[in-house]
């Protein structure tokens, strides 16, 4: 199961948690902001969170990972270039949005690996590297489930922004092309900061089926 939730901080962001059903384990992602609300939601429904995951370390989307972590007691994953963001607030933005946002300690992730839950080792998400947007994008693919959680590589109807520190509009191209793209048509695709879309949509949309 999917959850979205809207968080508002500096910016609106898109919260994603990955439930499985039979256990009620999952993973929340990029929790960007409003961590009192996100715990209460987690309370609430009886959720058994393990991991978070981000999908970069912008800090729009890292904003609640200290409160979650340290009332959770649970780990946080990224890239193995992550650090580049998470330590640096020019790098993550929030320096220049009046804010200090700062991520230690981090698991490290790399490109193909699979985080599997404890609940339920069956159930698994896929570390797609993406860059582009940030040089430590990825993206979360579950192929049963048909979901990725795309972080800002694309968006329902653009692309993400490759202006900010560490963008490559070739690279992000490239990430959209080869890495989303090359899903099937039929993957539901959860981004930062858009409604839900498909890969096919966005296929269409830009002339590739």
């Amino acid at each position: 199961m999917v959850a979205e939730v809207t968080v508002k901080g500096y910016f609106e962001e898109n919260t994603f948690f990955y439930i499985d059903d039979k256990t009620k384990h999952g993973f929340v992602i990029d929790p960007g902001a409003q961590g009192e609300g996100l715990l209460r939601l987690i309370r609430k429904n009886g959720w058994v969170i393990e991991k978070i995951l981000l999908t970069h370390g912008h800090f729009d989307h890292t904003g609640a990972v200290e409160y979650l972590r340290r009332e959770l007691k649970i780990p946080v994953l990224a890239y193995k270039r992550a650090n580049e963001y998470l330590l640096d607030t020019r790098m993550n933005l929030s320096a220049y949005c009046g804010q200090k946002v700062v991520i230690e300690n981090v698991e490290y992730l790399d490109d193909k690996d699979r985080i599997h839950l404890a609940g339920n080792p069956e159930v698994y998400l896929e570390v797609i590297y993406s860059p582009g947007h940030t040089t430590d994008s990825v993206i979360y693919y579950y192929a049963k489930d048909a979901v990725a959680f795309v972080g800002d590589t694309i968006f329902k109807g653009s692309i993400g922004n490759d202006q900010y520190p560490g963008g490559n509009g070739v690279e992000l191209r490239r990430s959209i092309i080869e890495k989303i793209f090359s899903l099937p048509d039929d993957t539901v695709l959860c981004s930062g900061h858009s409604e839900q879309t498909t890969v096919g949509d966005e296929k269409r949309r830009y002339g590739f089926s």
